[in-house]
């Protein structure tokens, strides 16, 4: 690579070749810059005769940025990646968007090697020279010694030695190899699946964790994680306790700590499991210690381990063909039809015959109580003569036949050979028990499964090994099938070749004790027992030390990845990173499994939990596959997603076959941790498939409910939170959330939305950090549901957006919650009242129900609880229910749980009090809601002096409000108006005077609406529901009957509270003048329908304040704001003077629809 730059000659005559050599010795050695780089995109002048190109030499090897989003490295090598190179267009989102040379570049060196074994033994090699960093090895291995052998290695293990030829035994050729054919086939199922997960992109280390957690998501992920941890921890157990009793039944007997020589039944058991105990942790302890020195001795013995196994199965195989030739000799003695245990003695015959004469054996003694023919023996061994039969007839006998059938036994079953004649008095007692070779455990065909099914496990093994794989992608498709393959062919021809070869009691004679002790299975290998009993002992030594090495990373992965909390310590380990936390979490557990001392009672519960993986597995492969997601393109196509339902189903079923209650503790267990995730574990998005199932189940969900609006009896409040929030995008009003989390009861959908003032492209950041804090609010008050920040240029617009384009379809929020604006009343608040009453005749006209708390801060949180109290309803008019319904989900939640319900409803002076209060009751009781009722009187009431002053000093306010929003001519308009308008009040009057001061002060009637918008302001205005039957409307006169429904005045709100029918405008009764004689000149001039609205708020809110003031909570139907906006003001003074006094109220205004029914 080279870089040009132009040099001016301005000192001297000096030549274009002494500055090239000056500048190559300047530069020499040195990487060229990026302030190069940048200069090479500055083209030398053409017209420029005394210019000179310099040529700087470079390596060739440009230094290309990093690909990923905000790298350290990406601004200054910005100029690098594009001046000169015709980008220029695209450099500003260089950051972003790198140059696809660049991203081609970096990911052609990916490299994926994980903090494995291997690396933990390189970080031990290299602790002596911290200081030199090696160059990382690209992967080398293949599929043969990738995933093939260690597939091998963990597949074949110690039931294959220890339990093969038990199972086949006990039942038959054909049961065995149904047991076998069902196992073999679940994990060749799984090995396909997982064959299309591990190829559909990169597979990092961590196997079968990965693959789950990646394709179902980080709660599946964690708790299949977590089983196939407890699987592979139960697997080191189960390899152990076989790896004792190897060496304490066949190898070393006499080791015994506790001794077995001269125990029966349940102590010689007994005896048997503490020996197994003690030995399991000694050397439980002795391979943890061997992990935690270090790993790197576990793999360079592991081939040695492999080697004993593939020598111990090709040994059994050389002994099949050589009993073809010539069977080896291993005699059973039978007495009678029963299987005789031979120790103790050396021949098999009651008596044997001499030059002195016949001689008693040393069986005779065993079962004589003298050496001699006259002593009294035992009397079946009296009865029935003693026999001898070949072990081992060989391949060509026929013996097949009698194998084919099962033969299942009770614990403490004799093991005999049905075809011989045995005579036994029915009712005799079976004694000298211990002579006899007997069933250990209680046997049935699902017994069987669970024992034998950790024998096909380890199919994740080369999967684990993923990391060091030269082609993942290739090598464990291939190697995983083939070497299941292999396996499988070994176990269902060992199934047929053990039921040919060996005779039906030694196959059921599970330690040998027909055949002197010896192993059953070595009893067939060629050229000695022994080959089977020392490989088949360091085989399954190397596999218990394989699965306390593997464990422990499994472990450390998933604490890694912070999906569990309670499991973070175990992420830390050693300096190399050997997970030493792990390692003793995963001793204890095995030792757990080592104190059970059984293999038999150790094997089903570790098939439960790779049962419960492979499971996992193959719906992760079949959900990816119904998805059909576009990222689910995998490089193996051999697959199917019927393969993989027929796989899960597979799983399942044995699952069940193998033990119903300890398949329901597994489930209990993977349910408890996936809960526990969902509830208290790390967010993770992995694009996992149950997020693309979420997906199109919300998009299914979605269309169906655009089919229809809701009935009422599925009505749920869903909300819409207006909060607001402060200059650092804090919200101002937390309590609105707790109130949210308390009215949740119903489950409905809960959108939390604030509004930002400005531009988008300004306001990102401080969009993001709202979004950020009302996210954690939302965490904080445990309000489920979703958060949503708008910027507009202005509040009231941002306001409108939210409440026009929230929720998605059918799912939108048809209920808002907002505050009541605090200090609403000062001057540099004026806009903050505006923008809530706009909100409130937007709501309105959307058919919205709205509630609006006022004294948010008072309201308690969600931790608080209200020991007794009452919830006060204030039912004036009908709003759909809404009123009833939110108390009813009030006292669902702690908070309010122990409050009783109050509802109160006015009536009027016509009204018949008493039959109302029935009614309401009946209705109540038909909504199925318990709560007290009351009805409250509303006595007829002169207009008191305080409510004129109380009006006077409202519509003096509202006249300083608007004098500052005028211009200068206009100022001096209204003040000349209000000169005047001060001069024809001073006036004494006279009954003439005040005719014509009414004919003044109250417009006639007919004036029109737009005229005369005052008189149309109503106190509570629903043009959506019919009036309350508690509140029946004021037959209308003919004059009101043509006007249109939206100018027609609700009469219930339009009469005077004292429950007279207010007076047609124009119209002066005795009482008016009487009154206007006692008013006080500033009063003339009031607006009578605002002197009417005051009076009611201020008796409305006398009344409520003497039924209410100690309620937790007053409900209050909320009015309905002015249709002439220019009386907002008033409409925020009424609605203050009638909450006032109160400590918390939720004002409710409904939404035009009925929300609660008595039908069911």
């Amino acid at each position: 690579m080279s870089l040009r730059f132009t040099v001016s000659k301005s000192d001297g005559d000096r030549r274009p070749s002494d500055i090239q050599g000056e500048v190559n010795q300047l530069f020499e050695g040195d990487e060229p810059s990026a302030c190069g780089a940048a200069a090479a995109g500055e083209a030398a002048p053409a017209d420029d005769e005394d210019a000179v190109v310099v040529v700087l030499k470079g390596d060739s090897n440009p230094k290309e940025s990093s690909p990923f989003i905000n790298s350290s490295e990406a601004a200054a090598e910005k100029s690098q990646q594009y001046d000169g190179k015709n980008m220029a267009l695209f450099e500003e989102e260089m950051d972003t968007r790198p140059m696809v040379s660049s991203l081609l570049s970096t990911l052609a060196n990916y490299s994926n090697l994980p903090q494995g074994c291997k690396e933990h033994e390189e970080a031990e090699n290299n602790e002596a020279e911290p200081a030199r960093k090696k160059p990382v090895k690209a992967p080398q291995l293949g599929t043969l010694m990738g995933v093939y052998m260690p597939c091998i290695q963990n597949i074949f293990g110690v039931i294959l030695f220890l339990r093969m030829t038990w199972l086949v035994g006990i039942g038959g050729v054909i049961g065995t190899f149904i047991i076998v054919f069902m196992c073999c086939a679940t994990t060749m199922l799984t090995a396909i699946s997982m064959s299309a997960i591990a190829t559909n992109g990169v597979v990092p280390a961590g196997g079968s964790y990965y693959m789950i957690s990646r394709s179902l998501g980080p709660e599946f992920g964690g708790a299949v994680g977590i089983c196939f941890y407890l699987g592979t921890t139960y697997a080191g157990a189960m390899y152990i306790l076989g790896a004792i009793e190897l060496l304490l039944i066949y190898i070393a007997p006499k080791a015994a700590i506790f001794p077995i020589e001269g125990l029966e039944g349940a102590e010689a058991e007994a005896a048997l499991l503490n020996n197994m105990r003690v030995y399991g942790t000694i050397l439980l302890t002795s391979m943890a210690t061997v992990v935690f020195v270090g790993v790197k001795y576990v793999n360079k013995l592991a081939l040695v381990f492999l080697a004993c196994v593939i020598l111990s199965i090709l040994a059994v195989y050389a002994g099949v063909i050589k009993t073809g030739i010539e069977p080896p000799i291993f005699p059973v003695c039978i007495l009678g039809n029963r299987t005789l245990v031979w120790k103790n003695f050396d021949v098999c015959a009651k008596t044997i015959e001499t030059a002195n004469g016949t001689v008693t054996t040393q069986l005779w003694n065993i079962f004589c109580d003298s050496p001699f023919l006259n002593a009294t023996c035992d009397k079946y061994f009296a009865a029935n003569n003693v026999s001898q039969i070949q072990g081992i007839p060989g391949i060509t006998s026929g013996v097949l036949a009698d194998n084919l059938f099962g033969t299942y036994y009770e614990k403490g079953d004799l093991i005999d050979k049905s075809l011989l004649e045995s005579v036994q008095e029915h009712d005799d007692p079976v004694t000298n028990a211990n002579r006899y070779v007997l069933a250990d455990i209680t046997s049935f065909f699902t017994l069987l499964v669970g024992i034998y099914f950790p024998s096909v496990t380890g199919i994740m093994a080369g999967s684990n090994r993923s990391g060091d794989l030269r082609d993942a992608q290739k090598s464990i498709p291939i190697g995983t099938i083939a070497a299941i393959t292999t396996t499988s062919t070994v176990y269902m021809t060992s199934v047929f070749l053990f039921g040919a070869c060996i005779e039906g009691v030694v196959l059921r004679d599970k330690f040998g004790e027909g055949v002197h002790g010896n192993l059953v299975i070595g009893t067939l290998a060629w050229p000695s027992p022994w080959v089977i009993v020392i490989g088949s002992f360091f085989s399954t030594c190397g596999a218990g030390l394989q699965s306390l090495t593997g464990a422990p990373r499994l472990l450390q992965a998933i604490a890694k990845d912070g999906i569990v909390p309670a499991l973070r310590i175990f992420g830390h380990g050693k300096a190399n990173g050997e997970p030493t936390w792990s390692l003793l979490l995963t001793a204890c557990i095995c030792e757990s499994g080592i104190l059970i001392a059984s293999l038999d009672a150790v094997a089903p519960i570790l098939s439960m939990f790779f049962l419960m993986c492979y499971m996992f597995v193959n719906l992760a492969c079949a959900l990816q596959t119904l998805l059909r997601t576009p990222n689910w393109r995998p490089r193996f196509k051999f697959y199917h997603w019927t393969l993989s339902f027929l796989g899960m189903s597979l799983c399942l079923t044995l699952m069940f076959i193998c033990s119903w209650y300890y398949a329901i503790v597994a489930m209990g267990i993977a349910g408890s941790i996936y809960k526990y995730i969902e509830f208290a574990g790390a967010e993770k998005e992995w694009g996992d498939g149950i997020r693309g199932l979420s997906l199109s189940a919300a998009r299914y969900a979605l269309m169906r409910l655009e089919e229809g609006p809701p009935h009422t009896k599925n009505w749920r409040p869903q909300l819409l939170v207006l909060v607001s929030t402060d200059a650092e995008q804090n919200v101002e009003q937390p309590r609105l959330l707790s109130l949210t989390n308390q009215l949740k009861a119903g489950k409905g959908l809960t959108i939390v939305g604030t509004a930002l003032e400005g531009t988008y492209l300004a306001n990102h950041e401080q969009a993001q950090r709202a979004d950020q804090a009302l996210r954690k609010l939302m965490e904080t008050e445990k309000v489920k549901g979703f958060c949503q920040v708008t910027v507009s240029s202005n509040l009231r617009d941002a306001s409108s957006h939210l409440l026009q384009a929230s929720g998605l379809g059918g799912l939108k929020h048809n209920a808002v919650l907002v505050s009541w604006p605090r200090n609403w009343k000062h001057g540099d608040e004026h806009q903050t009242w505006r923008n809530f009453v706009e909100l409130v005749r937007e709501t309105t006209i959307a058919r919205l129900a709205l509630l609006v708390p006022k004294n948010i801060s008072a309201f308690p949180s969600n931790g608080e609880r209200f020991t007794e109290g009452h919830i006060d309803v204030w039912w004036i008019v009908h709003d759909g229910g809404m009123l009833m319904l939110l108390p009813f989900l009030l006292r669902q939640h702690k908070v309010w749980r122990k409050c009783k319900m109050r509802i109160f409803t006015v009536a009027q002076m016509d009204d018949n009090s008493i039959q109302m209060k029935k009614d309401l009751t009946t209705f109540l009781y038909h909504l199925r809601i318990d709560a007290m009722v009351e009805v409250v009187e509303m006595h007829d009431s002169d207009i008191s002096a305080y409510t004129y002053e109380k009006t006077l000093v409202m519509e003096q306010r509202s006249q300083m409000l608007k004098q500052i929003n005028l211009t200068k001519t206009e100022r001096e308009r209204e003040i000349q108006s209000i000169t005047d308008s001060s001069r024809g009040s001073i006036r004494r009057k006279n009954p003439a005077a005040v005719t014509t001061q009414l004919s003044v002060t109250e417009e006639p009637p007919a004036t029109s609406k737009e005229e005369k918008p005052e008189e149309e302001v109503q106190l509570i205005h629903d043009n959506t529901t019919p009036a309350s039957p508690a509140t029946p409307a004021t037959p209308l006169t003919p004059a009101e009957e043509t006007q249109s429904p939206g100018e027609q005045i609700q009469r219930t709100w339009t009469e005077k509270c004292d429950g007279k029918a207010a007076k047609p405008l124009g119209v002066t009764t005795q009482e008016d003048i009487k009154d206007i004689f006692n008013m006080k000149p500033e009063w003339e001039n009031l607006n009578q329908s605002n002197v009417r609205r005051m009076h009611t708020a201020l008796r409305l809110n006398e009344v409520i304040l003497k039924k209410s003031s100690e309620a937790k909570l007053v409900l209050l139907n909320m009015p309905g704001p002015p249709k002439n906006r220019t009386s907002d003001e008033n409409y925020m003074e009424f609605l203050e003077v009638l909450t006032e006094g109160l400590n918390r109220v939720l004002l409710v205004r409904g939404g035009g629809r009925e929300v609660i029914t008595i039908y069911s």
